[in-house]
């Protein structure tokens, strides 16, 4: 009789880009950490943390749309964030909410609940950092070598000094794909903003600047970039209109990739075909 595998549960909020536009990021993020030990448990219920628009149009709801979320997240333990931009929203709130105490009763008096201060609210990079990952990969130097990469962070991981986090982010990429063989190429656009939210009424800005990362990556070296941001992803597949244009993965994608080596089935989500790259290695049959 065969064991289920254990698996230990983790809070998550997937926020909307990952839920709707990347699906592939979700997917294989649920797959990796399953892969590696963990359950992910969606918050119930859960609604859009505002993002920079928000934050950008009106004060109140920037603050309430997370702080709803935060109602609805565990009181203490860890709660994993995927999206850097959903993770900015919600640390930014809880911060605030501990720092003011009047804003921390207006939380109770309107939700019902007490803040969550002794959550822990990681993104999924430091949740990563935490992982004893030679023990999950059984090709290490093998599962992703010769593979050409452009590690790509965005620029909503370079939260304010303000908002510490416990868990290092820095390299985090880099380290990890040298590990699986991978080389990361060093370029000078890996936390620069893609523009993401002028797209849609900046586009004369946005396509230029995505264009010249593009270049700087091919220049760099790069036969791919690699992001930690779903919203900077789906901003450089869909703006680029340089050729030819280079795959763009998910980190999750690699990493699942990396741990399972079997085909899968959100690539046919991407833009950019990245199979005909992946099998050039001989990373995919």
């Amino acid at each position: 009789m065969t064991r289920e595998p254990s698996y230990q549960e983790l809070a998550f909020f997937p926020g909307c880009t990952l839920a709707t536009s990347a699906k592939e990021n979700y997917q294989s993020l649920v797959t990796f950490c399953e892969q590696v030990g963990y359950r992910l448990s969606e918050l119930p219920d859960w609604n859009c943390c505002g993002s920079s628009s928000a934050h950008s149009i009106h004060g109140e709801a920037a603050l309430q749309l997370p702080a709803r979320n935060l109602a609805l997240a565990p009181k203490r333990g860890t709660l994993l964030v995927a999206c850097p931009s959903c993770y900015l929203r919600l640390r930014q709130t809880q911060t605030l909410l501990l720092r003011d105490p009047e804003l921390s009763s207006r939380f109770q008096s309107t939700w019902g609940v007490s803040p969550p201060h002794e959550l822990e609210i990681l993104p999924f990079l430091s949740f990563l950092s935490s992982l004893d990952l030679h023990s999950f990969f059984s090709e290490a130097g093998k599962a992703l070598h010769g593979l050409r990469c452009a590690p790509y962070y965005g620029c909503m991981l370079a939260r304010p000094a303000a908002m510490p986090v416990s868990r290092p982010m820095g390299q985090v990429m880099e380290k990890v794909l040298s590990r699986l063989g991978a080389d990361s190429c060093r370029w000078g656009h890996a936390t620069k903003c893609c523009g993401t939210f002028l797209a849609a009424a900046k586009p004369d800005i946005v396509t230029p600047r995505i264009n010249a990362m593009m270049d700087e990556a091919v220049r760099a070296g790069a036969e791919c970039i690699v992001t930690a941001c779903s919203m900077c992803h789906f901003s450089l597949e869909l703006r680029a209109t340089r050729t030819p244009r280079i795959p763009v993965f998910h980190f999750s994608e690699l990493l699942s990739l990396a741990a399972a080596r079997e085909p899968q089935n959100w690539f046919k989500r991407h833009l950019v075909d990245p199979v005909p790259l992946l099998r050039s290695k001989g990373l995919l049959s």
